[in-house]
């Protein structure tokens, strides 16, 4: 019995390292460092400001303009928008149904202004349910989601910021 469980064990993990499977582990970027041009109470460059910083430890973040000119990269986030949207009502004209959506422009580039992830839009969307009867449970609820959608948008700037090339 043990022969047979080993022995399957030992043919799936040919299996899992030929279809191209590996965990995400850290980013490596190509700067060192790295400059966030953002509104002062962003909460979305908070956010990707301390993810990067635990990402790893050979690249130095700031939001402080005297590092602007010793920075390898910019990324400029030019725009952050929470829209929220009715998509469905009920007969009396009553809301049941929202659209959260989470829309953020940003750029790459060096210093110098040369650009190396050109303007980009990242959304991020998400569909609610809408009673007027426990309209305060609904509010929070819509606050988690967004707090959940810009962590997903930052974990794609991330994998963005990781595959630029700094020339």
């Amino acid at each position: 019995m043990k022969k047979r469980t080993l022995l399957s064990l030992m043919s799936t993990v040919p299996l899992l390292a030929a279809c191209g499977f590996r965990l995400r582990g850290v980013p490596e970027f190509a700067f060192r460092s790295l400059y966030i041009a953002a509104p002062q109470g962003s909460p979305l460059a908070r956010e990707l400001q301390r993810t990067l910083q635990g990402s790893t430890s050979q690249l130095t973040v700031s939001r402080d303009p005297v590092a602007l000119a010793k920075s390898e990269a910019v990324v400029d986030l030019l725009s952050e928008q929470h829209e929220r949207v009715v998509v469905g009502i009920n007969s009396s004209g009553q809301v049941r149904e929202l659209q959260l959506r989470l829309r953020v422009r940003f750029k790459l580039r060096t210093p110098e202004g040369e650009e190396l992830i050109p303007e980009t839009e990242l959304l991020q969307t998400r569909d609610v349910s809408y009673n007027e009867s426990i309209a305060l449970a609904k509010e929070a609820e819509e606050a988690l989601l967004f707090r959940n959608m810009q962590t997903d948008i930052v974990q794609q700037l991330l994998r963005r910021l990781s595959a630029a090339q700094v020339e």
